[in-house]
C-alpha cells in the first residue's frame, strides 16, 4: 500500500470532493480516499499492484476533474 497526494485544481466544493472520494467503490485496490476542496486535493491510500497513479487521473477525469500526481 502507498499513499500518495494529488492536486485537483478545479475542485470548488465539497460536493466536489464527496464525487472524488466515491471514487473509492469504484476503484480496485483503494483502501481509503480524502479529498479537501480547501486545499485542492485529494489523498489516496491504495495498493499499487493492483492501481496505477494513470488509472487514478483517468478515473478522476471521468468524474469531470483535473489531477495532477505531486
Amino acid at each position: 500500500m502507498i499513499k500518495k497526494t494529488f492536486k485537483i485544481p478545479d475542485m470548488t466544493c465539497s460536493n466536489c470532493a464527496m464525487k472524488l472520494e466515491s471514487l473509492e467503490d469504484i476503484l480496485d485496490g483503494v483502501k481509503e480516499i480524502n479529498a479537501s476542496y480547501h486545499r485542492l486535493e485529494m489523498v489516496i491510500e491504495y495498493d499499487n499492484s493492483k492501481l496505477t497513479d494513470e488509472q487514478i487521473i483517468s478515473a478522476v477525469k471521468e468524474k469531470g476533474y483535473t489531477a495532477i500526481a505531486t
